[in-house]
């Protein structure tokens, strides 16, 4: 590291849990965003503060007003244009020396597939189901780990799946596929702002975690929170047996 990002860097250089090795590894490292909305811009800003070298956002969607009350990577001058491209002014205005790729699409499974491929962590921030069943069978595929957020009205929900281990489920374990899950959405339902904020921060402690290897994710453990109390709860989670996605899958230690 130079001079400026020891400057730059110093306040995580100073934790014993992370210090210069730590930031080297974040400094070397590929994280990829889907979703560059409420969730998103949190996880994107403090990925890009961090100093990850290489964050790859994708959204298909343009900057609206209705999301400026809860996606902060955006402001009024922004509206009309790509979500991801706008995500990346945001990051090069606090740390231009990431390298930021902005993919304006709506990412197929193919498309995942070559996305995941290159990533060290993978930070879901969509707002569907579709999209998240895809992101999750890419990632095991590729044995990624996958940091998982959700939010909407006054609730929110946050794990890890990482099915590198022989017991660890994959999104489609909790969630699977085939299930009469009900599709709800921040247009039809509202959300309350700050909790995005909340949600997406924890997913970038979780992703900037595993990149630097410190301290134990939660993978296997499903929080969920009530914003209406603040009350926390959490499940554990373990690989189902009959997964479409994982079940049965070996680990490769």
């Amino acid at each position: 590291m130079n001079d400026d990002q020891l400057l730059r860097y110093s306040r995580h250089i100073l934790l014993d849990e992370l210090g210069v090795e730590g930031q080297q590894r974040l400094l070397a490292s590929h994280a990829l965003v889907i979703g560059a909305g409420g969730l998103g811009s949190p996880v994107a800003l403090y990925l890009g503060t961090a100093g990850v070298g290489t964050i790859t956002v994708v959204d298909h969607d343009i900057v609206d007003l209705t999301n400026l009350q809860r996606q902060i990577a955006h402001n009024m001058s922004r509206v009309g244009q790509p979500k991801a491209a706008s995500v990346a002014q945001s990051i090069a205005a606090i740390n231009p020396e990431v390298k930021v790729v902005a993919i304006q699409e709506r990412a197929d499974a193919a498309r995942l597939d070559a996305l995941v491929a290159p990533a060290d962590v993978v930070i879901d921030c969509s707002d569907n189901f579709k999209t998240r069943h895809a992101v999750n069978a890419a990632c095991v595929k590729h044995r990624k780990p996958l940091v998982s957020g959700a939010t909407v009205g006054f609730d929110a929900q946050i794990s890890v799946y990482d099915t590198r281990s022989d017991d660890g489920p994959c999104y489609a374990c909790i969630f699977p596929p085939d299930a009469a899950f009900e599709e709800v959405r921040c247009a039809t339902m509202g959300v309350f702002a700050p909790l995005v904020g909340v949600v997406g921060s924890m997913q970038a402690v979780e992703a900037l975690k595993f990149l630097t290897g410190v301290g134990s994710s939660l993978a296997g453990r499903l929080q969920m929170l009530d914003a209406r109390t603040m009350e926390w709860n959490e499940i554990r989670l373990g690989r189902q047996a009959g997964c479409a996605v994982c079940g049965g899958r070996p680990s490769h230690k």
